[in-house]
């Protein structure tokens, strides 16, 4: 499944993120690693809540790929796969 994550930088500094086809999952990092990191965190808990019994271990992969939007309201948006 890919799933489109929208990145915004942080008026305090950082960056935020959401995920529109999941209603409420967002996160934020001080930098674009960490926040990638944490895209994935929310992502997996925002699917575990929905679905059931879903194990989601070390050996999943989650790829990321992260692109620059000008266009878009985002600064950023990210791919991802899980």
């Amino acid at each position: 499944m890919k799933l489109q994550i929208l990145v915004y930088q942080a008026e305090e500094g950082g960056y935020w993120a959401e995920v529109p086809s999941i209603p409420g999952c967002a996160t934020q990092g001080d930098g674009l690693e960490e926040l990638q990191e944490n895209v994935c965190e929310a992502v997996a808990g925002c699917l575990s809540v929905d679905v059931q019994e879903v194990p989601i271990s070390e050996a999943d992969q989650i790829s990321v790929n992260v692109q620059d939007f000008p266009k878009s309201k985002a600064d950023k948006i990210i791919e991802i796969t899980v």
